[in-house]
Order: structure tokens, then C-alpha cells, then sequence
């Protein structure tokens, strides 16, 4: 349950800060931090690989399903924090690939 409370109140932190572009540095820092409390910052950091082969083992298997799910976690905590704009834009973009076009968007304060 403490895991939980802990979550929840970065969450919180993050939802307060909604992206609106000219926080991004902020709104990207504080998402990472949600994101590795939750064990779940791979899934930003790396793209989903491609379809599995038939008869993949089991733990492959298990990893891409896994690697999908927390992906679509991701997705969700990402667009719920932005901007009904950047919503928009941003909506049917895999997470990996988001997270590239948004800082070349915002490149300038990435830097």
C-alpha cells in the first residue's frame, strides 16, 4: 500500500503540472521520476521491438506483452498530463516516438 501512496503523490506532482510546452523541461523531469518509482521508465526510454516470431519462448513472449501494457500506461499518464492541444497532436503516437517528437518540438529548451 505504501508503493501505492508513493505513486500517487508523485502522480500528483506531475498532474499539477500539466505540459503546455514551455514547462516541458519540468513536465519531462518530473514524468521520469513518476516513471522509474513505477519501474516503468524503459518503456519511455525504449521502443516497443517488433512483432514476435511464431513460437517465440514464453519469457519473450512475456516480455514484449509486458513491454506493451506498461507502454499503454505510459501513453495514458503522458496524455493525461499535457494540454488538450498537445493531446490532439500527440494522441496516436507510440510513447518512444512521442517522447522523440516532443523534444525535438522543444528542443530549444532541451537543451
Amino acid at each position: 500500500m505504501m508503493a501505492l501512496n508513493n505513486s500517487n503523490t508523485l502522480r500528483s506532482v506531475l498532474e499539477k503540472n500539466n505540459l503546455s510546452g514551455t514547462n516541458f523541461l519540468d513536465w519531462a523531469r518530473n514524468l521520469r521520476i513518476v516513471l522509474k518509482q513505477e519501474k516503468r521508465l524503459y518503456a519511455l526510454e525504449n521502443p516497443i521491438s517488433n512483432q514476435l516470431v511464431n513460437n517465440a519462448p514464453r519469457v519473450e513472449e512475456d516480455s514484449y506483452s509486458k513491454h506493451k501494457d506498461d507502454s499503454n500506461d505510459v501513453t495514458c499518464l503522458m496524455l493525461a498530463t499535457m494540454q488538450s492541444k498537445l493531446q490532439k497532436q500527440f494522441e496516436e503516437v507510440e510513447v518512444y516516438e512521442r517522447m522523440k517528437q516532443l523534444k525535438e518540438m522543444f528542443q530549444e529548451q532541451a537543451c
